[in-house]
């Protein structure tokens, strides 16, 4: 079984900054990409950010420029560093990834969510 953890997170005050880390682990699986989503209260579940195998990155238009994500391959780690934080990135972070383990084949799993509280 493929788990992620995610660690990180907290109360920080507007304009501040915070990281979060999320952690696959488990056996006999390759990750085709991680990403994290937010959920805020009462509001649907979003994309923030996706790191794939080459590197390559997309972040959500509200996130750009503030927020970074990066990837540790060797540890089956990603990360999300969020900068410029405002009231309304508060949220419960979720890491997410989707891994190639056979003989199922892809599968996404998720981990089980962070909280960021913003002050004003």
């Amino acid at each position: 079984q493929v788990q992620l953890v995610e660690s990180g997170g907290g109360l920080v005050q507007a304009g501040g900054s915070v990281g979060l880390s999320c952690a696959a682990s488990g056996s006999g699986f390759s990750i085709n990409y991680m990403a994290w989503y937010r959920q805020a209260p009462g509001k649907q579940r979003e994309l923030v950010a996706t790191i794939y195998n080459g590197g390559s990155t997309k972040y959500a238009d509200s996130v750009k420029g503030r927020f970074t994500i990066s990837r540790d391959n060797a540890n089956n780690s990603v990360y999300l560093r969020m900068n410029s934080l405002k009231p309304e990135d508060t949220a419960v972070y979720y890491c997410n990834a989707e891994i190639y383990r056979y003989p199922r084949g892809d599968l996404e799993v998720w981990g089980q969510g962070t909280l960021v509280t913003v002050s004003s």
